[in-house]
């Protein structure tokens, strides 16, 4: 069958593999540093059949040509190492803090401009659009799981002239489609969701742009900030599981999320699944599910909501998102976040596969002890 002809959840499992009579069912993995003389590869920069493959399944998944990098942070400055010097760069208020490190180094070596904005706000967003060579949405925002309108704020962004990425991570492939919302690109921390398993770093980054492309192939191979041979192997293995991981924790964090809402420990449950919640009819609408990240706020302070993250025993405290495990942690606890106003009883739970009873025992316990101590 041809790949228009499949869903995302097959197109998951069927790209990207060998097609030849005695071909192994699974890619090889191919460990070089060069190649023969006469082929399309010279260096290990420039390519990797391993890195095409894991391109081949995440540019089918959001309809553009990917490129893949060493993490999402390189594949971040990839992105703006594209623009001219001197562009500015609007940026969404509420987006990974790695995000900002690289703008603000970036202008104040006089590389870049930025300007924050509420991409929440798109009526406000349009204005501060004005003169910006590049707009910089993420949703759902990372810790806040805020929803942005996507199609809105690419048609404000574009009427200004500027381009629009959406770091689409807390998404996933499978749950949003930036570039068919109107974005010009869209960016994956490959390392969360599309990994899967905690266990490696890569980036991707997609467009349907040929010129766009051509400008992050170049920054990758002059940069060098290519992914390695084994975590594109991995993240290849991994994605072919995201569907089914996907669902299986997106169920489980709606019921986190419900159960949480109602005990009396918790002041405040964001997850765009619940009615209540601010962005549920946005995220309703351009969203196929709602994802399998919540953010909690506890009553009391900081030392009640770092009492129930070192209170878990199933549930890992630890940083990141998107693997099989389930993580929380008080994002707070970084002077970067308390900067960006992250409340300082905000608890970020990335929602992992293991039995959802099993992790509602282990975080209510947490909770009950906490708010008793």
């Amino acid at each position: 069958m041809a790949p228009h002809e499949l869903s995302r959840d097959s197109l998951l499992v069927a790209l990207g593999r060998p097609q030849g009579a005695g071909d192994a069912l699974a890619p090889a993995l191919t460990p070089t540093s060069t190649y023969r003389a006469g082929g399309a590869l010279n260096y290990a920069r420039d390519g990797n059949p391993g890195w095409g493959d894991l391109e081949t399944v995440i540019g089918a998944l959001e309809g553009g040509d990917a490129v893949a990098f060493s993490s999402g942070m390189a594949a971040a400055a990839a992105v703006l190492e594209t623009l001219p010097a001197g562009a500015l760069v609007a940026v969404s208020r509420v987006a990974y803090h790695g995000v900002h490190v690289l703008l603000r180094e970036r202008e104040a070596a006089g590389r870049l401009r930025t300007r924050t904005i509420d991409t929440l706000d798109a009526a406000a967003a349009e204005a501060a659009c004005d003169g910006a060579a590049l707009l910089w949405i993420e949703t759902p925002t990372n810790p806040l799981i805020g929803v942005a309108d996507i199609a809105a704020l690419s048609a404000a962004a574009h009427s200004h002239g500027a381009a629009v990425i959406v770091d689409s991570t807390l998404a996933t492939p499978l749950r949003q489609q930036p570039l068919d919302a109107g974005a010009d690109l869209v960016l994956h921390s490959a390392t969360k969701f599309i990994g899967g398993h905690s266990d490696l770093l890569l980036g991707v980054v997609v467009t349907h742009e040929a010129e766009r492309v051509e400008a992050l192939v170049h920054r990758r191979q002059t940069d060098g900030s290519v992914p390695g041979v084994l975590e594109a192997f991995l993240a290849l293995r991994g994605v072919r599981t995201l569907a089914v991981r996907l669902e299986r924790a997106e169920r489980t964090a709606g019921e986190l999320a419900r159960r949480l809402a109602v005990h009396p420990a918790v002041a405040l449950v964001r997850y765009p699944g619940l009615p209540d919640d601010p962005g549920h009819g946005l995220a309703a609408r351009q969203m196929s599910g709602f994802g399998a990240m919540l953010a909690f706020e506890t009553v009391g302070d900081a030392d009640t909501a770092d009492r129930v993250c070192e209170g878990v025993e199933l549930i890992t405290h630890a940083t990141s998102l998107g693997g099989v495990d389930t993580l929380l942690e008080r994002r707070a606890r970084y002077a970067a976040e308390r900067e960006a106003g992250t409340p300082p009883t905000l608890i970020r739970v990335s929602v992992g596969i293991e039995d959802a009873e099993d992790l509602w025992r282990d975080l209510e316990r947490a909770l009950d002890s906490a708010v008793a101590s």
